[in-house]
């Protein structure tokens, strides 16, 4: 009898063992383990291995005081795996903060597979509002850093426009420097005013240098006879005919009178007005 016992208990720790060794511990990702209050959602998800498939899915019931468990889901991520979803939510509020358990569970298989182990995970809960008399809150946690984003492309861009700008700038500024320069250097009246700054101080010196400025924007030699065709080629100059006839008649008593009268106007003021009138409608 005594050894008809003894094997009866080997066999029975010997099936023992072999129930347990057929289990196995399932990959979970638990949620995570703060900040969660009453009314908050804490999924639970659990890898099914290849050619597992669940007897029966967890039922939606109260798990414990603190929670209830919603009905089970199934998801499958981009690289084919199939995960079990389970969705846990907080369904009271503690006084202060909290510290409660999902429970451990297991999911059978189908056709005799062994089960998953399913292990426990820990939340903390916070109360609705700090209650009375409550000291110093905790630290906050730091936030998470910023995503980078790539700016290769941006920075292109702005390269390109930036010099785009500044090529533009600068065939502006030349455009400018360039007609600066032929305004004072090929314009009658500018050439005439050069003159009369340079050399040209004397009254006969300052009226044949502001002759010569007449000639050359008529095209031809100008007279007291002829300044209608004057006008007519330089139309800017209207604004200034009382003061050029002015001038045509003491030059012309300068050469050919008795000299200049006491009123005569002076050449290198007429030469800077009309200068104006010519660099504001020169072409």
């Amino acid at each position: 009898m005594r050894v008809v016992a003894v094997a009866l208990l080997l066999a029975g720790l010997l099936a023992c063992e072999g129930g347990h060794a057929q289990q196995r511990d399932a990959v979970v990702e638990q949620p995570r383990p703060f900040g969660y209050t009453v009314g908050d959602i804490a999924t639970q998800r659990v890898l099914l291995p290849d050619g597992f498939a669940p007897a029966a899915l967890p039922e939606a019931m109260r798990a414990t005081a603190w929670l209830e468990r919603r009905p089970a889901r199934f998801e499958r991520r981009p690289d084919g795996r199939r995960w079990l979803a389970v969705d846990y939510q907080v369904v009271n509020a503690p006084r202060a903060l909290a510290t409660i358990t999902v429970p451990a569970w297991q999911l059978a298989g189908s056709a005799g597979t062994p089960p998953l182990n399913i292990a426990a995970a820990t939340l903390s809960v916070a109360p609705l509002t700090a209650p009375a008399g409550a000291g110093q809150s905790p630290p906050l946690r730091p936030d998470r850093p910023a995503p980078a984003i790539a700016t290769g492309e941006i920075q292109r861009l702005l390269w390109l426009w930036g010099s785009t700008l500044a090529a533009t700038l600068a065939a502006w500024l030349a455009y400018a420097g360039w007609n600066a320069w032929r305004a004072n250097t090929t314009l009658p009246f500018a050439r005439a005013w050069r003159a009369l700054r340079g050399a040209a101080d004397t009254p006969l010196a300052a009226h044949v240098a502001l002759h010569q400025a007449f000639d050359r924007t008529a095209g031809h030699v100008v007279q007291a006879s002829t300044l209608p065709s004057l006008f007519e080629r330089a139309p800017y100059l209207q604004a200034s005919r009382p003061q050029i006839e002015r001038f045509y008649a003491q030059s012309a008593a300068l050469f050919f009178g008795e000299g200049l009268p006491a009123d005569a106007v002076s050449p290198r003021a007429l030469c800077r007005q009309l200068r104006r009138l010519e660099r504001r409608h020169a072409p």
